[in-house]
Order: structure tokens, then sequence, then C-alpha cells
């Protein structure tokens, strides 16, 4: 199980520090001309599910024009950004290494980050000594739109921890509560835009099977309660993994795989991505 985990999240959408949302057009014209889903999750963009581009993740840009890739170059810890933008109904890939329009301006992979400058992105940067620790193993690290983050750590018993800004300072990191930190292979944080609740994945008893994915939501009194299965929708006896929401709120996005064996008794992964409409979420909020 730690093996998907692990192999997913080069794979998984990172969450982004984003505030705005999209208005206007429909949603197959928007999500790469897919018809979007309703309540039950079905496969999303399968031509590129598997694609060796999405080394370092990908994200939707504010407006939902653009969909960004990362991936390492040849160049140490130069990146090149993969841009797949709408044209019309259509989608067009294009490579940069130039400054993008667009409106997102920050990339982050685990303890790094790039950021778009007037010539172009970045050199990969390090988030600081408060991130970039040898004892910690971050595969996901996500942003909320007032800079609080969220990460994993799989090298201390697979838990999450929060970090805020408070007063312009970045607080040190936190280990969030057992509400959260419980269960195994407890991995792949994602926070809401506005800090409302946070989803990740985990092994739990009374799960579906395999990783299941949940949801806490922020309490009166600051802290994220009880820890909440998302449901038959989503979860299956697979590995349900790295979800995350639209920047337009609309919809959730997650992998789902399964291990297979070889004759030699070895084992690889096949999965995908899948999405669902957002609403299973404000479902779960309504009746909590």
């Amino acid at each position: 199980m730690k093996k998907a985990a692990l192999s997913f999240c080069s794979l998984c959408l990172l969450g982004l520090s984003l505030s705005c949302y999209a208005n206007g057009l429909d949603s197959s014209v928007r999500y790469f001309g897919q018809t979007a889903p309703g309540t039950l999750a079905i496969p999303f963009m399968p031509e590129h599910g598997s694609s060796s581009d999405w080394e370092l993740g990908g994200q939707f840009s504010a407006n939902l024009n653009e969909f960004y890739l990362v991936r390492k170059d040849y160049v140490p810890h130069e990146p090149s950004v993969i841009v797949y933008r709408k044209d019309g109904r259509d989608w067009q890939r294009h490579d940069f290494h130039r400054a993008l329009s667009g409106d997102l301006d920050v990339l982050y992979s685990k303890k790094n980050y790039i950021e778009k400058t007037s010539s172009g992105w970045s050199l990969m940067k390090s988030l600081g000594p408060q991130f970039d620790r040898e004892d910690w193993g971050i595969m996901r690290l996500s942003a909320s739109a007032n800079g609080t983050f969220v990460f994993d750590d799989w090298k201390n018993n697979d838990v999450i921890r929060i970090s805020k800004v408070v007063k312009g300072k970045r607080e040190a990191p936190k280990l969030l509560g057992t509400e959260i930190n419980s269960g195994t292979w407890t991995a792949h944080p994602f926070i809401a835009h506005d800090e409302s609740y946070i989803i990740w994945d985990s092994e739990r008893e009374g799960g579906y099977g395999a990783s299941d994915i949940y949801i806490s939501f922020l309490q009166e009194d600051g802290r994220y309660g009880t820890a909440i299965n998302l449901g038959a929708e989503i979860n299956t006896p697979l590995t349900e993994n790295g979800a995350f929401v639209t920047p337009d709120g609309k919809f959730l996005f997650f992998g789902r795989s399964e291990e297979k064996f070889r004759a030699d008794g070895s084992s690889y992964w096949v999965g995908g991505k899948h999405w669902v409409d957002a609403q299973v979420i404000e479902k779960i909020r309504k009746k909590k």
C-alpha cells in the first residue's frame, strides 16, 4: 500500500492557494471537453491519465482556461511547464519556458515550489528549513487562500501537519489531531481555499476496502472535527487517494488504483483519475 501511495503521488493534482472563482462557460468546455459527472464518480481525461508529464503534478488555473503540468527536465532542478490551454471548445498543448498568461503564479511540489516571473518560471525553490528536513517525507503539500499549508509525512508513521500564517509570520508546522491522524497510510491532504475542510486518504476501520477518502470540517473552536468517509459514490474496495476540489468548487478529483500481480510474484499498480460533482461534500456538510 505504501508503494501505491508513493507512486500515485507523482500523478496527483496538487492543491494550490487560489482565491478567485470561474463563471460563465459550461463544464464541457472547461474540462477538456468531457461531460460533467453527477454524484457518481467517473474517469477523467483517460488519454492523459498515465502521462509521464505529471511527474510534479498539475492544477487548473483559477479561471479554468488553462491546466498546468510541471515536469523536470534533464537540467537538474530546472522545471519546464506544460500548459493545456482552452481554444474554443478544444484544449491545445503548449510547452513553455517564457512568461505565461493566466492567473496561477505558484506551483507546489512536496517541500519545493516554483513561481511565475516576468521572464518565465523560476527555478525550483525550497520552502525553507521548516519543511526541507531529511527526517520528513512530504508527498503532497496543499495551501489555502490565506497561505495555510497542510502536508503529509510518510517517514513518521504517515501523519499530516498544518502550518498557518499569523500576523504575517509562518508558524512552525504542528500535528493535526487524532481525528485526522488515525488509521494507516494517512496521506495526500487537501485544504479548502477558505480552510473550511481538509480532505485526505487513509485506511480505517469501517472503510470500503483499501485507502478511502475522508473529510473533516473546521469547527467553531478552530479545530478540525471527526473524520467522515466520503461514501460509496467515491470510495470502493480499491485504493482511492490524492483528492482535491477544483478552483470553482464544482468538482472533486481523485485517483483510483488497483494492485496487479505478475507470474513471478512481483506487483504493479494500475489506475487513473476520476471526478465527481462536489455536491457530495455539501451533502455531508449539511448532515454533520
